[in-house]
C-alpha cells in the first residue's frame, strides 16, 4: 500500500509555517539522498516507494518536542521525538514507518545507552534492523534540521556521531554498504 507521506505531514503540521517547511526540507533531503544510494546498488533489493514515504515521514513527531532553534514548540525532550513519531504513526495504521521513526536517531540507541545515560526513552532497543531503516537512518546523518541547505561530509558525520556518543563503527559498515 503506498501512501502521500505530505498528506500525514499536512494533517499535524500547519503548511506554510516555519516548523512546516522545516520538516519538509529536511525530510525531502534525506528520502532524496537514501534514494539515490539506493539506487546505486540495485543489489540490496530496496523498496524504494517506501524508502521514500519512511524518510518523509522519520521526523514528525519533533512537532511534540522543545527545539526552538528549528521552531518545535512543544513539551517533550528532543531525543524523544523518534519514539512520539512511532506512536503517530501506528496511530496512522504505518508499522513499518513507525519502526524507521523510533529507530533512527544516532546509528540507533542500544538499551544499555537508555540505562547507562538515564534517557528518557524506553527500555528497550532502537537499532535500525533492516536496509530501509538503516539507510534512512544514514542519509539522515548528513542533514540538519538547523542548517537546511548544508549537506555534511562524511568526515563531519563521523565527527558528529563520536560527539553525540553515537557508534562510529556502525556508520562505517554503512558507508560500505550505501557509499
Amino acid at each position: 500500500m503506498n501512501i502521500n507521506p505530505l498528506d500525514i505531514i499536512n494533517k499535524y503540521y500547519t503548511i506554510g509555517t516555519p516548523l512546516h517547511n522545516t520538516l519538509l526540507t529536511h525530510s525531502t533531503s534525506v528520502a532524496n539522498k537514501a534514494i539515490y544510494h539506493a539506487k546505486k546498488h540495485p543489489e540490496l533489493n530496496i523498496d524504494l516507494q517506501f524508502v521514500y514515504e519512511a524518510a518523509m515521514l522519520h521526523d514528525i513527531g519533533v512537532i511534540y518536542c522543545v527545539a526552538p532553534n528549528i521552531f518545535c514548540e512543544g513539551t517533550a525532550p528532543y531525543i524523544r521525538h523518534g519514539v512520539i513519531g512511532a506512536q503517530m504513526l501506528r496511530e496512522e495504521n504505518l508499522p513499518k514507518h513507525a519502526f524507521v521513526c523510533e529507530r533512527h536517531t544516532g546509528t540507533g540507541i542500544t538499551l544499555e545507552d537508555i540505562i547507562q545515560k538515564k534517557l528518557p526513552l524506553p527500555q528497550q532497543n532502537f537499532i535500525p534492523i533492516s536496509m530501509e531503516e538503516k539507510l534512512v537512518c544514514f542519509a539522515d546523518k548528513f542533514y540538519s534540521k538547523a542548517r537546511l541547505q548544508d549537506e555534511d561530509n562524511i568526515d563531519t558525520v563521523l565527527k558528529k556521531i563520536k560527539r553525540h556518543g553515537g557508534n562510529v563503527e556502525i556508520f562505517k559498515q554503512w558507508i560500505e554498504i550505501f557509499g
